[in-house]
C-alpha cells in the first residue's frame, strides 16, 4: 500500500524509532487509535506515536475484550494504522496468544506488520480488562518465560511487560513481578490499575531507572491524572487506550437515534466531519496527483 504520510518510509525500523522517542526527555504520549482514520487525526493533532488497544480492536469488531481475537486479526489493524499514519505504534499483545513459542510468533508477526512496541500481560485466558474484578494470573516464573521469549524473538521491537497483580495479589507482589520481568528482558514495565497517586509514586520509587507506562483509561480504577502529573510521578509513557473509540461510538449512537426518530441526518450536520475535512485528512488530492489518469475531484457545493 502506498502511503503519503511524512516519514512513512524511515531509514530505521519502527522499533528503533519508538526507542528513540522513549529516550527523549519527558513523557511519551500515546493516544489510542482504533483504525487508520483515527491514526491520521492523531498525527494531524501533533502526536508522534500511537497506541493500539486490544479493547478498542475487539469493540470495533463487536466483540468483548476477552482475548478472543487472533494474531493475524491484530496484524491487520497494525498494518492499517502504520500505513495510514507512519508513526511508531505500541500494540496490546494481551497474554501473547499462548505460551513461549506463541509469544515469539506474535512478536515476529507484529514487528513484520510494522509495530514498534508491544506489551504482554500476566493474566490467564480468558483475560479481562485490567480495571475489572477477579483477574487470574499466571505464575511469575511463567510470565518471565514469556517475556524472555518475546525479548529473544524481537529484532528492534520494544517489549513492555504488564502486571495486573496490584489488584489481585497486592502492591508488593506487583513490584516483585515487575522486577522479575525486567530481569527476564522487558524494556519497560506497565503496572495496571493502580488506584491513587501514592501507589504510582511508590511503584516508580521501587523500580528506579526503569521506563514505566501509565494507563489513563476512563471509567476505570485509576483517577484522572494529566500527562504532566504522570511524568512528575516518574512515568515515561502514557496511553489513553479506548478514548477515540468511546467518542466515536457515542456520536454514532446519537446519529442512529436521530435517524431512526426523524428519518433524516440534517439535525446532525454540525456534528459531522465534512466531505472536505474527510478528504483533507485522507490526503485525497495527493493520491489523485499520483496518477495523471485520475481527473481531479471537485467537491459538491
Amino acid at each position: 500500500m502506498i502511503s503519503l504520510t511524512a516519514g512513512a518510509l524511515p531509514g530505521e525500523t519502527a522499533g528503533l524509532r519508538f526507542r528513540r522517542l522513549l529516550e527523549r526527555p519527558g513523557i511519551l504520549r500515546l493516544p489510542g487509535a482504533h483504525n487508520g482514520q483515527a491514526a491520521l487525526q492523531a498525527r494531524d493533532a501533533g502526536f508522534e506515536a500511537l497506541y493500539l488497544s486490544g479493547a478498542a480492536m475487539t469493540a470495533s469488531m463487536g466483540l468483548p475484550d476477552l482475548g478472543i481475537i487472533t494474531v493475524d486479526q491484530v496484524a491487520f489493524f497494525i498494518s492499517q494504522i502504520v500505513n495510514a499514519a507512519g508513526l511508531p505504534l505500541l500494540v496490546d499483545g494481551d497474554t501473547g496468544y499462548g505460551e513461549a513459542l506463541n509469544v515469539m510468533n506474535m512478536v515476529r508477526v507484529f514487528e513484520t506488520a510494522g509495530a514498534g512496541a508491544v506489551h504482554l500481560e500476566d493474566q490467564i485466558l480468558p483475560k479481562k480488562c485490567g480495571h475489572l474484578n477477579d483477574k487470574k494470573l499466571v505464575t511469575p516464573e511463567e510470565m518471565a518465560r514469556k517475556v524472555a521469549a518475546a525479548s529473544r524473538a524481537a529484532r528492534d521491537m520494544v517489549i513492555v511487560a504488564r502486571t495486573d497483580a496490584a489488584g489481585s495479589e497486592g502492591f508488593d507482589a506487583a513490584v516483585a513481578r515487575a522486577r522479575l520481568y525486567r530481569e527476564a528482558g522487558a524494556d519497560a514495565i506497565f503496572p495496571e490499575a493502580l488506584t491513587d497517586a501514592e501507589m504510582f509514586r511508590a511503584f516508580a520509587r521501587a523500580l528506579p531507572g526503569v521506563p514505566l507506562l501509565a494507563n489513563m483509561t476512563e471509567f476505570g480504577r485509576t483517577p484522572f491524572f494529566t500527562a504532566s502529573e504522570f511524568e512528575e510521578m516518574g512515568y515515561r509513557m502514557i496511553i489513553w487506550p479506548v478514548s477515540s473509540l468511546r467518542v466515536a461510538n457515542f456520536a454514532q449512537a446519537e446519529l442512529y437515534r436521530t435517524l431512526r426518530e426523524t428519518g433524516s441526518t440534517k439535525a446532525m450536520l454540525d456534528r459531522m466531519q465534512t466531505r472536505a475535512e474527510l478528504y483533507a485528512t485522507l490526503r485525497y488530492h495527493e493520491y489523485e496527483a499520483l496518477d495523471s489518469h485520475i481527473v481531479a475531484t471537485v467537491l459538491p457545493s
